[in-house]
Parts: C-alpha cells; structure tokens; sequence
C-alpha cells in the first residue's frame, strides 16, 4: 500500500516538473502570500469544496509599507475567496478575487474554479479546474523608462482584458498532502500604448505540500511549503510551521527564500471556532536597499456551520386514533 501511494505522488511530482520546461524565463508576476496555507485556492482550484460545508475569506496585504520609489508605491494586494460542497455529486465550487497594486499597473483578476473529489485507496483525490478574466492597467505617467517610446502617452491610463485558464490536483492522506497546479495556461497577452508596451502573463507552476501532527496535548502541528515558479531557472520558495492549541490559538514561523522572515498568529473566535482573525508579519533580510524592511498581512475567514434539521415525528391524539 505504501509503494502504491508513493507512485501516485511520484506522477504528481513528475507532472509538476514538467511544467517547469514549458515555462519561458520570467520573473514571478502573480501576487504572493505568507498566509499561504490558509489560501491553496488562490493557488489550485483543486481546493475548491475540498473541506465540507460553505467557507468565505478576505485578506488584505501590505507589502513593504512605506516603500517609495521611481515606480510608484509599495505593493498592496487583497484576496477574497469563497467556496462551497455539493457532496452529493463530490463536485465543490469556488470563487476568488484577487486586486494586485504593483507600482504603476494594477491586476485583477476573477476566478470561478470546479473541483471533483474521489477517495483513491487511503486519501482523496482532487481534481480542479479554473477560469475566468485577468485585466491589467497601466498608469502611463507614473512609468519610469530608461529609454521612453514615442508612441507611449505620457499620462492616462489603459486597461486591458483576457481570459484567464488553470487546473491543479491535490492527494491527501490526512497526515499528510500534496498539490500541483498551474495558472494562465493561456498565458494571456497585454499590448499598450499601440504596441510600445508589450506584457505577456506567463504560466505559473506551483507545488503545495504539508503534513500535520497531532498530539495528546491538544497541541497541532503543520510544516508546510510552496515552491514557485515561471521557469525551470526561476523559481522562489515559502516554508512554514504553524503551531495550533485546541483548535483555537495558532502560531508559527515562515521563511521566504532570499526575501523575509515571518511570524503568523491567528486565533478563532465563536463557540465553534468558525470565525477565524490571522496576523503575519514580514521581515525583510534580502535585497533591503532596495525594499522597506517590513510587510504586514491581515486575514479574516468565516465557516458556515451545518445545519442539520432533525423532523421528529410527532404523536398526535385524537379521540378515535392515535398515529
């Protein structure tokens, strides 16, 4: 059994690296999270309807606050997500909306994902597919060109739309899972100001995976990492441990290669722990000069309780029957 489950995630990997050769070299352009546990539906529509019941996050990010540079201001990115089970079918859905400010442009984009669910041997597995629109627009008079074109205006704005495609898999085990996935497919293109400004999204390719210990002390534990990437030759890592007391008071330390460390809190709220507040806090140690030092990012997530309605039969009387 255990050689069985070794070749299925030996197929997942072999099918995410190969993703990395069908990627161009490219630097990283979609938005990034040290929260990153709690969102793997921003990352793999295999997620969508993977937990029963309906679930609903926000996330708001600011990344190196107070930055101020040639090319505008610091990064601020918000991520909200909603997703929901038809077990019946063991189909899920999900949303996610996602609005990226880097500098002069801003991203967004709006996703509707399917996932399909199916108990393969011990653990289930997830099968996803995403789409839905990615627009950009460019602030022209905050662009800082080495080499300005003609042809570009010097002020205003463009904003321009595509579709916007991704699928992914997850294996899960319970103690343990893995997931790949890949956005923009397509790899839509964007062309401003006539032509002077060419802006391909390329393909990403990512790989989830963590494990979760339990102990008697009602104390969890969940090591996890994300491995990103546009190429085979540009990739970017994020490692964690999040510490979790009786389901309700968590922490724990990230890592991200060659550009921070993090400390993340959460804590649930309600009787049933289905209101939930998370903290990460970001500090820079690579590339500083040319980055503020620190990075801060709220999160706010919501599980919508079943609801389960017990008809009891009720014993009427009457004079003449009893039912």
């Amino acid at each position: 059994m255990v050689k069985r489950n070794f070749t299925i995630l030996k197929y997942l990997l072999l099918i995410w690296i190969g993703s990395f050769f069908a990627s161009s070299v490219n630097g990283q352009q979609d938005a990034q999270f040290t929260q990153y546990m709690y969102n793997g539906a921003y990352f793999n529509p295999a997620f969508a309807g993977k937990e029963s019941g309906y679930r609903f996050s926000a996330l708001h990010r600011s990344q190196w606050l107070n930055y101020s540079g040639t090319n505008g201001p610091a990064p601020i990115t918000q991520l909200v997500t909603a997703s929901g089970s038809i077990d019946k079918l063991k189909l899920g859905v999900g949303l996610n909306f996602v609005n990226d400010n880097i500098g002069p442009s801003t991203n967004q984009e709006a996703n509707i994902s399917v996932g399909y669910h199916k108990k393969l041997r011990r653990g289930v597995l997830s099968l996803g597919l995403m789409g839905g629109v990615f627009a950009t627009t460019i602030r022209f008079d905050e662009l800082s060109l080495v080499n300005p074109d003609p042809k570009l205006p010097a002020t205003g704005s463009e904003t321009q739309m595509n579709f916007n495609f991704g699928a992914g898999a997850i294996y899960d085990r319970t103690k343990y899972y893995v997931g790949i996935s890949s956005r923009h497919l397509n790899e839509p293109a964007f062309d401003f100001g006539e032509g002077s400004f060419e802006n391909q999204l390329k393909n990403h390719s990512y790989l989830l995976a963590g494990y979760r210990i339990k102990t008697f002390a009602q104390w969890n534990f969940e090591p996890s990492v994300l491995l990103k990437t546009v190429s085979f030759n540009n990739f970017s890592y994020d490692v964690s441990v999040i510490a979790t007391y009786n389901q309700k008071v968590s922490g724990g330390l990230a890592f991200r290669g060659e550009e921070s460390v993090s400390l993340l809190m959460g804590y649930s709220l309600l009787r049933d722990n289905s209101l939930r507040i998370g903290y990460a806090f970001d500090l820079v140690v690579g590339g500083i000069e040319a980055k503020s030092p620190t990075s801060h990012e709220f999160m706010l997530s919501y599980v919508l309780p079943d609801v389960t309605r017990e008809f009891q039969r009720t014993i009427q009387r009457t004079p003449r029957f009893r039912f």
